[in-house]
């Protein structure tokens, strides 16, 4: 089945919401994609045509197993795509996402194979986020966040959950990526901010957010 770029993005954003919510209303549905409450109703009866979501009244909607795939799949690209934006064009991590999600539009079965093949079958993408394979199975990390480290138990940056650019910045600043050796030295009661020391780096402080945002393989 082959998808618009917009019913694309709408399958992508009902998969988040649902992983977060349950079923998706309409309005929470229309607030994250920035649109009209009718334009949601009406795409979502297109979807529902097309067989890929399941709709109850006063429930909501959310993906049936067939839209889920659907999602992996778009998902799958967008990774891929990243993965190769930092890995074999050097860009940096911050700024290749708005990239990714016009290029995960392309939807050639055999091209994507090939790109993964190409890039070695990554199993993450370069915030660390796992990569579904072609059977849209998504790996499971086994890491916690940041905020939950053991005080003074060394631990390796795994992922980044929120990657919006003032979360890339503060990243950026302290020299913080994937693979970055970690341990927490202090927690401060009154905000719950970190002490933490970063690889060889002057200890620094990690806010709260900064904290729950950031996660670790805890060794």
């Amino acid at each position: 089945m082959k998808l618009s770029p917009i019913e694309e993005n709408y399958i992508k954003s009902i998969y988040y919401l649902q992983a977060k919510k349950g079923n998706v209303n309409t309005n929470s549905l229309a607030a994250h994609l920035e649109t009209s409450a009718a334009s949601v109703t009406d795409m979502m009866k297109k979807l529902k045509r097309k067989k890929l979501l399941e709709y109850k009244k006063y429930y909501g909607f959310r993906l049936n197993a067939a839209g889920n795939l659907y999602a992996l799949e778009i998902i799958r690209r967008h990774r891929l795509w990243e993965f190769f934006l930092v890995s074999k064009l050097g860009m940096q991590w911050e700024k290749i996402h708005d990239i990714a999600e016009q290029l995960e539009h392309v939807s050639n079965d055999e091209l994507i194979k090939k790109l993964d093949d190409f890039l070695g079958n990554p199993k993450t993408d370069p915030h660390g986020d796992p990569i579904p394979n072609e059977k849209g199975v998504m790996p499971v990390l086994r890491q916690i966040a940041l905020k939950d480290l053991t005080i003074k138990k060394n631990a390796m940056v795994s992922s980044v959950s929120n990657q919006t650019p003032q979360m890339m910045e503060m990243l950026n600043h302290y020299k913080i990526k994937l693979g970055s050796h970690i341990k927490v030295t202090k927690q401060f009661v009154f905000d719950g901010s970190l002490q933490v020391k970063i690889d060889k780096q002057p200890e620094c402080i990690i806010s709260s957010m900064g904290a729950k945002n950031i996660f670790v393989y805890d060794n």
